[in-house]
């Protein structure tokens, strides 16, 4: 009888511990830890310990700061030259005399909003805007404050702008003929309705000598010959252009008047000079004698 050979075959399904490694590498989050968790770890350790070394942190240190020395002070990254636009000469020399930094410096070193507000600080500028122009230069483009007339305060005489704000100083009045004057307190925060009755003032040509804030509410024009229109607080440019026409008709301002007060709209009055007021009582008591004999 033949004899068969009966072997054990062996058991094809993985062990307990290789079927949980399996299922465990089909878990996308863990495949993620193995291939970028495992080797940070690793690294990270590596570069603690390496790291831990004083000698070798400084030397790391200086190696980087070398590299962007070298990398910000190449010739294409260097500022040699600043140019300034739109600005006069006299606010120009305050810019540059402000400035900061001193060229050649690199662009990296170059705080451009900070350029722009230190500018704008300056009294005489409006707006700036500051950009690097390709060959190394600075550009910076200035707009400047208009002056409109001459402050005058106990400091002295200042140029001010339409909003009030002081753009410069002068000694003398005749320095700036071109501006009109304006004097008193508050003088500067009505200059709009200030230039409104100088426009309006421009029929008496070259007799007007400024303007004078009173009480921080209505304005006086003072003329020459020691004459002066006072204004109302409201209306101040149609009540000068009543005086005008009164002028015009029957050259009342070339009489030998001090004031004409304009500040009550339905009672205007005038006020003559001493010698007149002399003149019309000597006139009026001879005509008095004259009657009594």
């Amino acid at each position: 009888m033949r004899q068969v050979n009966q072997t054990p075959k062996s058991d094809p399904a993985p062990s307990r511990w290789a079927y949980r490694l399996e299922r465990l590498m089909l878990t996308p989050m863990f495949r993620k830890i193995l291939k970028v968790g495992v080797p940070f770890c690793l690294t990270f350790v590596l570069g603690t310990i390496y790291l831990a070394d004083k000698e070798r942190q400084q030397k790391l240190v200086l190696a980087v700061a070398d590299m962007r020395q070298q990398i910000e002070t190449r010739p294409e990254f260097m500022v040699n030259l600043l140019a300034i636009e739109g600005a006069s000469v006299e606010t120009e020399n305050r810019i540059r005399a402000i400035f900061p930094i001193e060229f050649p410096a690199s662009s990296f070193d170059l705080e451009l909003d900070d350029i722009r507000a230190l500018i704008e600080g300056l009294p005489a500028v409006a707006d700036a805007a500051v950009r690097i122009r390709q060959g190394g230069v600075l550009v910076a483009e200035v707009s400047e404050r208009r002056p409109v007339a001459l402050w005058r305060t106990r400091e002295g005489l200042g140029i001010v702008d339409v909003e009030g704000i002081v753009v410069g100083d002068v000694v003398m009045r005749n320095e700036r003929t071109d501006l009109p004057l304006v004097v008193g307190k508050g003088a500067d925060r009505a200059l709009p309705e200030a230039l409104s009755v100088l426009h309006a003032a421009q029929p008496l040509s070259g007799r007007v000598k400024g303007l004078v804030r009173m009480g921080e509410r209505r304005w006086d024009v003072v003329l020459d010959r020691d004459q002066r229109i006072q204004l109302p607080a409201i209306g101040p440019v149609r009540a000068l252009e009543r005086v005008i026409v009164l002028n015009q008709v029957q050259d009342m301002l070339e009489r030998d008047l001090v004031v004409v007060d304009m500040r009550l709209a339905e009672r205007p009055t005038i006020r003559m000079n001493e010698a007149a007021i002399d003149e019309w009582w000597r006139v009026t008591k001879l005509s008095a004698e004259a009657n009594g004999q």
